[in-house]
């Protein structure tokens, strides 16, 4: 029997598919002389190991089997009834339970999103730079992609509506982290983000909202979230506890009011694993059920990123490179620094030889043609790891110059 050629065994979309650049650096991680500002990893220390243990006795205590056997695939009434009371109480808008869907992390969110809404070949609109782990999720759709300017207040509108104005074919969404973004730290501020929303309307252009770190402010006050605004354009909400409680407790939300959509996420996600796990919602939930242990737990989260970005960035202005430019985000876990005329992928190679490491700008670019920035996590490090970790990076750039 002939042999099937290795080119014929795999569909056309996995060619674009591409290891992630923050996955592997995790390996080099590894090495416990290494200080990471690559990964995009909450500070282990601040789990709340014990209160979860607690909270797992309990659910076994109640719940017993039922927490064990399958369950619905929008996700369990009392996580759903959660998500919607701590939406409407931070927005001051309500939601309804009806309107969650309980997902296997925010990853699986935006892979269900792309999954209902792309052909191969259509459009997505972007910040640019924008997250690398949506630009992986919509390319294994084979998504092709329409970038708008961005400064530090986001995206800009103006840059937004030529886009879409030139369009051909017209994109299916824009997608949009306005939260301290990743990769770049900056905010969507207040008065551009109506003025998104009313172009997407006009456009009747849905937006998806990835909204992992807005809990995680650590200077300022709350701009309203964009799913707040009353629009005929849908607004796909992504909501997550990676970032609140513990990441691998893979427990997210998206909150959408289109009947439409969501009963078309639904359909594609039992599809993908019939049911996000049973038992990490009911113990999340049982966890998050005392509300002052919980608030408390989320202030303790940014009170301490807050100090350590002050720490990196007052480090970073010590570095002594002329043309260094970083910025400075009110919360979230990124921070990111460019260095005109300089390829960070080549940066990395030199830092890394010093035991620190970063992810390069580059991934974060759709086309991948902008090349002097880098991503630096200051939430995963102590204080004085982030300290020695800059000064070898000021090492490494002052050798790379």
């Amino acid at each position: 029997m002939k042999a099937i050629s290795r080119a014929a065994r795999f569909a056309q979309r996995t060619e674009r598919l591409r290891a992630s650049t923050i996955r592997e650096m995790l390996k080099v991680t590894q090495q416990g002389d290494v200080i990471s500002f690559g990964g995009g990893l909450p500070a282990p220390e601040l789990f709340p190991t014990m209160a979860i243990a607690d909270a797992t006795r309990r659910v076994m205590e109640s719940r017993g089997p039922a927490a064990l056997q399958y369950s619905v695939t929008e996700g369990i009434p009392e996580m759903r009834g959660w998500v919607a009371q701590r939406m409407t109480r931070r927005t001051g808008r309500p939601f309804e339970a009806g309107d969650v869907t309980i997902v296997n992390g925010s990853q699986q969110g935006l892979d269900l999103i792309a999954k209902v809404f792309l052909d191969p070949g259509d459009h997505v609109v972007l910040e640019n730079p924008s997250y690398l782990g949506a630009i992986q999720a919509f390319d294994a759709y084979q998504a092709r992609y329409l970038t708008a300017d961005t400064d530090d207040d986001g995206i800009i509108p103006e840059s937004l509506e030529r886009v879409l104005e030139r369009a051909d074919p017209f994109p299916k969404f824009l997608y949009l982290v306005p939260n301290f973004q990743n990769p770049t730290g900056r905010t969507l501020s207040a008065p551009r983000r109506e003025r998104v929303v009313r172009i997407c309307e006009h456009f009747e252009l849905p937006i998806v909202e990835d909204d992992p770190y807005g809990e995680l402010r650590f200077e300022g006050s709350d701009v309203p979230s964009l799913v707040t605004y009353q629009s005929t354009a849908p607004v796909l909400y992504s909501g997550t506890g990676s970032k609140i409680m513990a990441p691998g407790m893979r427990v997210a939300w998206l909150v959408i009011r289109n009947e439409e959509i969501r009963e078309k996420i639904v359909l594609a996600k039992q599809g993908a694993d019939l049911h996000s796990g049973t038992f990490a919602q009911y113990v999340f939930h049982e966890y998050v059920s005392d509300e002052r242990a919980f608030e408390e737990h989320v202030r303790k989260i940014a009170q301490t990123y807050g100090r350590r970005r002050h720490v990196m960035s007052a480090a970073l202005a010590n570095v002594g490179h002329r043309g260094l430019e970083f910025s400075r985000p009110s919360g979230g876990m990124f921070l990111w620094a460019r260095i005109p005329g300089v390829d960070t992928s080549e940066l990395l190679r030199h830092a890394a030889e010093r035991k620190v490491v970063f992810v390069p700008g580059v991934s974060f670019y759709p086309a991948r043609d902008v090349h002097d920035g880098m991503r630096l996590n200051f939430s995963n490090a102590p204080e004085e790891k982030i300290k020695a970790g800059i000064e070898r990076l000021g090492h490494a750039i002052a050798s790379s110059a």
